[in-house]
């Protein structure tokens, strides 16, 4: 058994743990499970994600904010989700660092 809390002392870069991958053949992702910490992380300038699944995101822990290619943004806090519709261009503007970030996120 996990904890989701269970963290590091100091978070200098964003952690990326996989909780959960079921694959079809051929190494075909279904759906795959994320636990992310983050404090204080941002995208790089310019960056966008652009991925080819949907991604269903929590925010366990602390507040960050999402922005979209289309000019709107989100600021989430403890308890939010969201949809990622695959393809819908974004990126984290804001992590806070304390509370640092405890993401769940679902790629399906």
């Amino acid at each position: 058994m996990e904890n989701i809390f269970n963290m590091p002392v100091s978070i200098p870069e964003e952690i990326i743990e996989t909780i959960h991958e079921s694959t079809l053949p051929a190494g075909v992702h279904r759906v795959r499970i994320e636990r992310i910490l983050s404090a204080g992380q941002a995208s790089p300038e310019g960056f966008w994600y652009d991925q080819p699944e949907n991604e269903w995101v929590l925010l366990v822990q602390g507040e960050a904010r999402l922005a979209f290619d289309d000019g709107s943004s989100l600021v989430l806090k403890a308890g939010d989700h969201i949809l990622i519709e695959a393809r819908r261009r974004h990126r984290v503007e804001y992590t806070s660092a304390e509370p640092p970030c405890v993401w769940v996120c679902v790629f399906f």
